[in-house]
């Protein structure tokens, strides 16, 4: 929290995200359980999940998951939508589809989940929110982009009603347990390798407002709120600083526009930022003596001041990248992360 406050704590945090492909590996070669792995790679972090709960509905054939707003996935990890349920729909269809309802959110077990690690750990919490991501899959990405100028009213009642959902799933989870919860962590990759999937004018006029409805209930209730955003988003970051988002993650420096000695200058007092350690090349392609000496640079950029969380600029570390360059990392964290000599 030190961190959050741009403040410059005893070290630099660690945050360890992972594929549960890479997380199995791992357990696997360390001889570890869920939480010595984590205390092994020394994250500073505990996240708390509600569960969806809402009516089971049969999978069409070929499909492997459901999400709540209709739409079907199938293939490798988290899949593709092989369904866009709105994608020849007007308005009428919009407001008679089959919404999601918050209340099959289930948030019993939130607090049980939390309490193990209530004032050791920063506790993230609330829904996931991928906004974005959803109205694209609803639409189709291409029928979705042509609204945008034809049919802006459309993409504002689909946006909308996704983001009520998610609101007001946060919500109950807030009442539940917001006194265990520390950051309302939620996800939308607006970038690509090449820079922003929508220009700051469609991002202003249909993509902020809603993200700063989710920062608004998070400061509401006393928290920090985090975006997780992957790809070349620099031009994004100044209307992000401005509705008050407090961090950003996971910072790709392989990405056009995301020199880290830019942002960390241009943003660094004003959001924090977590990640920045090379997954594309490094983490994933190199020795762990490269790793060392990459992530001893990003440090000597992003620490000074504070608010910087070290880990991985991709926060699903894959299955892929060889366990000791992970390890070479945060041990090199650990080691060169502290502040004051």
């Amino acid at each position: 929290m030190a961190a959050f406050a741009h403040e410059e704590p005893d070290r630099v945090p660690i945050w360890c995200g992972s594929s549960a492909e890479f997380w199995a590996k791992a357990k696997a070669e360390l001889g570890l359980d869920d939480e010595h792995l984590r205390l092994r790679l020394g994250d500073d972090f505990r996240r708390v999940f509600a569960v969806y709960a809402g009516p089971e509905v049969p999978l069409s054939p070929g499909a492997v998951s459901r999400t709540p707003f209709g739409i079907e996935r199938a293939g490798m990890g988290y899949g593709q939508p092989i369904n866009h349920p709105l994608a020849d729909a007007g308005l009428d269809e919009v407001r008679a589809y089959g919404w999601p309802d918050p209340a099959w959110t289930d948030v019993s077990t939130v607090r049980a989940q939390a309490e193990p690690h209530v004032g050791e750990y920063a506790i993230l919490g609330g829904d996931w929110s991928p906004f974005w991501h959803d109205v694209i899959e609803l639409f189709g990405m291409e029928r979705m982009y042509y609204a945008m100028y034809d049919e802006p009213e459309l993409v504002d009642a689909v946006m909308d009603h996704v983001v009520d959902y998610y609101a007001e799933s946060s919500r109950r989870i807030f009442d539940e347990a917001v006194d265990l919860i520390d950051i309302f962590f939620i996800g939308n990759d607006l970038g690509s390798q090449r820079g922003p999937l929508l220009g700051e004018e469609l991002f202003r006029r249909f993509v902020l407002p809603h993200l700063a409805r989710l920062i608004d209930l998070g400061h509401s209730h006393g928290l920090k709120v985090m975006l997780h955003c992957c790809g070349g988003i620099a031009e994004l970051i100044p209307a992000m600083v401005e509705i008050g988002l407090d961090g950003l993650h996971a910072v790709q420096p392989s990405c056009t526009g995301m020199d880290l000695r830019a942002l960390k200058e241009r943003f660094g007092d004003r959001i924090l930022f977590n990640g920045a350690i090379d997954s594309h090349h490094v983490l994933i392609k190199g020795t762990p003596e490269l790793v060392r000496e990459k992530t001893r640079e990003t440090l000597e950029i992003m620490m000074p001041g504070g608010g910087y969380v070290a880990g991985a600029s991709h926060d699903s570390i894959l299955e892929e990248t060889p366990v000791e360059n992970v390890l070479a990392m945060f041990d090199t964290v650990m080691e060169f992360g502290r502040y004051g000599g």
